[in-house]
């Protein structure tokens, strides 16, 4: 669509039916996507096919990124790939003083715009980042160390998605109250009180959207889009380490609103120098109403405390956990166990951590495996899956900074190694730092032992803990949940009781489950309009991904009544 034809009618009449089957996902919780998840799906109608999107990036490497947005100061940039390319990007540093009050200007047109038209002109956004997503996809690689097909999925068609639900929420609960009604109330003999009313969904004000390091766009559209389409401004603070992904994005929303006739500086970035540390500054900040956060439990615990003049939503840490106690498919468990240990070199906040075994082993479909034999099985499982080098580095991807190498590196003196980590080469990026995931055996009994698992060690590390019974699995499953909290609780079992005993503590904890995985799904994966990232619910978020509690505090019903 070109720029002059984003009129009000142009932009409901190719966005409504997708923002229409968008709402009935999130009604009907069944599978459904718009956007490709295949790399050669791209190519046509406008969209880059890979050549064009690698292109695209390349020529964005060492130039500077002007968004033309008011209160520019100074350029700032400094990123450096995992994979050990210089990016070479600067970006314009924001004087928050000049910016904040240009981001006010429109934001009356953009509430009066209403729902409707808000939701269809974030549609076009994503619909244009959508086209781009092979490049986008070596922004998300570059800044995050994802290995290219997961940066171009998760980073892609799954960050869209997120953005689009966001969308569908935010338009439904906008919705819920009628724009005007007609009200009467009878008075016996007398005439009734008559009366008409009107009611508008009404923005809070500015949005901080504070981006994160391993998964900026897909972490990012959710609070991003669900603040836009309710009305409000937003403001963009990536992580030092990942600004380009959110740049383009950011850059896209200004080029469509200023195309739809809105303020581009409804949208705009706030980049920062080396070691300036802004977050704090702008979550402060009275113009400041919503805050978005993806990151450490410490930051997240300080944004809630501190950042009072806001709603603020957090995604921290947690200790991921999965109860291993009877399996109908031994080798389907231990091959999808493999995959959520190495995927993304385990640098995802939905990677299981800690794997409850009994100690007196458990019952498989292949007879009695004891407690040092299921473990050492999962070790050759890992192994297997990431022997070849090659399918190594695709599913690794490479360490996003020196903190995970460091845990790593450390968590072997915990306790007995059951895998150790290995250095894998990438003869594409030879200064990549690719590693294998760690396995380490621990003691629930051991107060020592416990120290190292009741704490998250995020990266590609994974503790075997042995457990006196399933009761006792499932009580500390309920203590960890309860005081460190969980993105995601995996369990095997054949036991119709202890399914109960684990689904029990998981609503009583407000934990998400995944029962018997053995196929091509994953506990550390979640698909949007079906399920739900994080509950809200235990101490590792505040909010969850996406549902009508995400969106409904963005914006106010503000009432006006007339005597008819």
């Amino acid at each position: 669509m070109a720029a002059a034809e984003l009129t009000a009618h142009a932009l409901i009449a190719q966005h409504r039916p997708t923002l229409d089957q968008a709402l009935e996902a999130i009604r009907t919780r069944a599978y459904w996507s718009p956007h490709p998840e295949h790399p050669k799906a791209y190519g046509e109608n406008g969209s880059l096919d890979a050549a064009a999107g690698k292109a695209a990036f390349d020529a964005v490497l060492n130039t500077r990124l002007d968004l033309g947005q008011p209160g520019t100061d100074d350029w700032v940039g400094g990123e450096v790939s995992p994979y050990g390319v210089e990016l070479g990007v600067t970006y314009p540093h924001a004087d928050v003083d000049a910016l904040l009050p240009a981001m006010k200007a429109g934001r009356r047109a953009w509430r009066d715009a209403g729902a409707e038209l808000r939701a269809v002109v974030c549609l076009e956004i994503l619909k244009r980042i959508s086209d781009r997503t092979h490049e986008f996809a070596h922004a998300v690689m570059h800044t995050s160390g994802q290995a290219f097909m997961m940066a171009f999925q998760a980073g892609g068609p799954h960050a869209q998605d997120r953005g689009l639900e966001a969308v569908a929420y935010a338009y439904a609960e906008q919705v819920r109250t009628p724009g005007t009604a007609e009200w009467s109330k009878p008075q016996g003999k007398r005439d009734p009180l008559a009366m008409t009313k009107s009611f508008t969904p009404v923005p809070r004000g500015i949005a901080l959207l504070i981006g994160c390091n391993t998964f900026p766009t897909w972490n990012g559209y959710p609070g991003l889009f669900a603040s836009l389409a309710t009305g409000n401004a937003v403001l963009v603070k990536p992580h030092p380490r990942a600004v380009l992904p959110l740049a383009l994005t950011v850059a896209v929303a200004r080029e469509v609103l200023a195309a739809a006739g809105f303020d581009p500086n409804l949208v705009a970035l706030a980049a920062e120098r080396p070691g300036e540390g802004i977050a704090k500054t702008l979550a402060t900040r009275p113009e400041i109403k919503i805050v978005d956060y993806t990151g450490s439990t410490a930051f997240g615990d300080w944004l809630e405390a501190n950042a009072r003049q806001a709603q603020v939503y957090t995604e921290k840490a947690g200790v991921n956990t999965v109860i291993v106690h009877s399996t109908a498919n031994y080798k389907g468990m231990l091959a999808n166990l493999a995959f959520s240990l190495s995927l993304y070199s385990g640098q995802m906040c939905t990677t299981p951590q800690n794997l409850l075994i009994p100690r007196e082993g458990i019952r498989t479909d292949e007879g009695p495996k004891s407690f040092d034999e299921v473990v050492a099985d999962l070790a050759r499982a890992v192994d297997g899956l990431l022997g070849d080098d090659a399918r190594a580095n695709a599913l690794l991807g490479a360490i996003v900074n020196p903190d995970v190498k460091a845990r790593l590196e450390a968590a072997a003196g915990l306790g007995e190694v059951a895998l150790a980590s290995r250095e894998v080469s990438n003869p594409e990026f030879p200064d990549a730092v690719v590693r294998t995931p760690v396995i380490v055996k621990l003691d629930g009994a051991k107060p020592d032992d416990e120290a190292a698992y009741m704490s998250e060690c995020f990266g590609p590390v994974s503790f075997a803990v042995a457990v006196d019974s399933a009761a006792d699995a499932v009580a500390l499953l309920g203590r960890t949940v309860r005081e460190k909290g969980a993105m995601t609780v995996g369990a095997y079992t054949t036991d119709g009781e202890v399914e109960e005993a684990i689904q029990e503590v998981c609503l009583e904890e407000a934990a998400q489950l995944s029962l018997n995985l053995t196929g091509g799904v994953y506990v550390n994966q979640t698909a949007a309009f079906s399920d739900f990232h994080g509950s809200g619910g235990n101490p590792a978020a505040n909010a969850a991904l996406t549902d009508g509690a995400f969106v409904a505090n963005r914006f106010r019903v503000v009432e006006v009544r007339r005597d008819a």
